[in-house]
C-alpha cells in the first residue's frame, strides 16, 4: 500500500478528493468522484402480507453497529398488514433516526427478514458502487453528519428523514475495483477484531465460571471449589459489609472543566469513572479555580473500593477496586470510597461486590422517584450481608482472579489497538474533506 497520496485539489480550488493512502495499483487512478446516492441506489419494495405467526423482524442499532435480528417478532406488536422483505446486500434506512446506525447493509443472516415502512430498502448498481464497500462508508462520521442535516430540526430520534432528500445526498467514490480493494482490506481487519473480541469474551466467561466455583452460591455456605490448602477449612461466615470496611466516604461536587487533569493539576472524578468492576482514572475533570480546589476532599486512595451511590438504574451500585492512590484526583459527591478494616482483603471484597450476585444485591438497594436516576443509602450498603472466608483464603482467591483480570486487560488492550488501527486506516483510505462527506 502506498502512503504517497496526491495532494491535488478538486476543480475550482476545493479540498483534495483523494485519500492520503492508496494501494499501489490505484496510485494514479485520479480523484474520487462525487455521486448522488440516486445514481447507484434503486428503491425496492418487496411487499409481503404480515404472517399470522411469529416472523423474523429486523431493526437498526444505534451507534453505527448495523443490523440486528428480532427473532420471531410477535405479529400482534406490529399493526401493519403489509411488511417488506429484506435481501442480502440491500441498503436499509431508518428514516425516523437520522444519526449513527440509521443506515446499514443487510448481511447474509438478515436475508428474508421483514421490516415496516419505516425501513425503506435499496439495491445497488454494482458497476458504480459496491455494498461491501458502502458498509464502511455509512459508518463514516462525515456521512452521518450529512444525514443529520437533512433531518428536520436536526439529527435525533423521531425526526423523519425524507426519502427524496436521502437520495440527493452526495458521496465520494473511487472506481469499483478500488472500492473492492478497500473493502477487502477493512474486512480483513474486521476479521481480526472479531477473533480478538471472541478471545476477550471467552476469557471473561472463563473468569465468571471460576468465580461461580470459588464463591458460595445462593443458599450455600461453602464454595464448590477450594484451593488445596483450604479444603476442610469450614464454612464461610456471613457478615455485614460494615465489619469489612471503615465506613463510606463521599467527595463533594465542585465546579470543573471539560478535560482530564494533568499530573500537576487537581481533578474530580466523573461518575463514569466507575463501571462494573472497572476503575477508569482518566474519567475525571480538571479543577482550576483555587476556591473550588480548596473545597475538594476525599482523594483517591490506594487499596480502596469506589462505589457509585447515585447513577442511572443500570450503573447505580457499580463498584471497582483502586490499586494505586491518586493524590491529585478527588471523589465527587456521587461516589463513595470504602477503606478496609484490619483483616480484610479489599481486592476480595471488590470481587464479591463485582460478581453477578453482588452487583444484583447493590442494585436492589437502589431507590428514588426518578426513572432516570437512582440512589442507594449508606446504612443499606453497610448492612448488606456477604460471605467471607479467612483473610488468607480471601487473599488466595483475590490473587487468582486478579491474575485472570491482568490477562483479560492485556487482551482487551489488543482489541482496542486493533479498533484504533481500523479507525486510522479508514481515515487514511477515505478522503477527508472537512464538513463534507468523505
Amino acid at each position: 500500500m502506498s502512503s504517497k497520496g496526491k495532494t491535488t485539489t478538486a476543480t475550482g480550488g476545493g479540498p483534495a478528493l483523494v485519500p492520503k493512502r492508496r494501494f499501489p495499483e490505484f496510485r494514479d487512478a485520479g480523484e474520487w468522484q462525487e455521486k448522488s446516492l440516486s445514481s447507484f441506489l434503486t428503491p425496492v419494495a418487496r411487499e409481503r402480507m404480515k404472517p399470522s405467526e411469529g416472523y423474523k423482524g429486523l431493526g437498526l442499532r444505534s451507534h453505527g453497529k448495523g443490523t440486528f435480528l428480532k427473532e420471531q417478532e410477535d405479529p400482534a406488536k406490529n399493526a401493519m398488514d403489509v411488511l417488506y422483505e429484506v435481501k442480502r446486500e440491500d441498503l436499509i434506512v431508518n428514516i425516523t433516526f437520522a444519526w449513527e446506525g440509521a443506515i446499514a447493509i443487510a448481511g447474509s443472516s438478515d436475508d428474508g427478514a421483514l421490516v415496516s415502512h419505516r425501513f425503506p430498502t435499496y439495491t445497488f448498481s454494482k458497476d458504480r458502487a459496491l455494498p461491501e464497500f458502502f458498509k464502511f462508508k455509512v459508518a463514516d462520521k462525515q456521512f452521518v453528519y450529512k444525514l443529520g442535516l437533512i433531518s428536520p430540526g436536526g439529527a435525533g430520534r423521531n425526526r423523519v428523514m425524507s426519502k427524496t432528500d436521502f437520495l440527493k445526498l452526495k458521496v465520494l467514490l473511487p472506481n469499483p475495483d478500488e472500492q473492492q480493494k478497500i473493502a477487502d482490506c477493512l474486512d480483513s481487519v474486521d476479521a481480526l477484531i472479531a477473533v480478538q473480541g471472541r478471545k476477550v469474551d471467552a476469557l471473561r466467561a472463563h473468569k465468571k465460571g471460576v468465580m461461580q466455583q470459588l464463591f458460595p452460591q445462593e443458599g450455600e455456605t461453602q464454595p464448590r471449589l477450594r484451593f488445596p490448602e483450604f479444603e476442610g477449612a469450614g464454612e464461610w461466615e456471613e457478615i455485614p459489609i460494615s465489619k469489612l470496611v471503615d465506613g463510606l466516604r463521599a467527595g463533594v461536587s465542585v465546579n470543573s472543566g471539560d478535560r482530564p487533569a494533568q499530573p500537576s493539576e487537581i481533578g474530580v472524578l466523573k461518575t463514569s469513572a466507575v463501571t462494573s468492576g472497572v476503575f477508569e482514572p482518566l474519567e475525571n475533570k480538571v479543577v482550576s479555580d483555587e476556591e473550588e480546589i480548596n473545597r475538594a476532599r476525599e482523594p483517591v486512595r490506594a487499596d480502596t473500593i469506589i462505589i457509585s451511590r447515585m447513577n442511572t438504574p443500570a450503573l447505580v451500585g457499580a463498584s471497582a477496586y483502586v490499586k494505586d492512590g491518586l493524590p491529585n484526583i478527588f471523589l465527587p459527591d456521587r461516589l463513595w470510597a470504602a477503606r478496609p478494616t484490619p483483616g480484610t482483603s479489599m481486592r476480595f471484597v471488590a470481587l464479591v461486590l463485582g460478581s453477578d450476585m453482588g452487583r444484583a444485591a447493590l442494585s436492589n438497594l437502589a431507590g428514588g422517584s426518578s426513572g432516570s436516576m437512582k440512589n442507594i443509602s449508606k446504612p443499606d450498603v453497610l448492612a448488606l450481608l456477604i460471605k467471607v472466608p479467612s483473610l488468607s483464603e480471601q487473599q488466595r482467591i483475590a490473587d487468582c482472579l486478579t491474575s485472570l483480570d491482568d490477562i483479560i486487560t492485556a487482551e482487551a488492550r489488543k482489541l482496542d489497538t486493533l479498533k484504533a488501527h481500523k479507525k486510522g486506516l479508514m481515515q487514511q483510505l477515505f478522503p477527508q474533506v472537512g464538513g463534507a462527506d468523505a
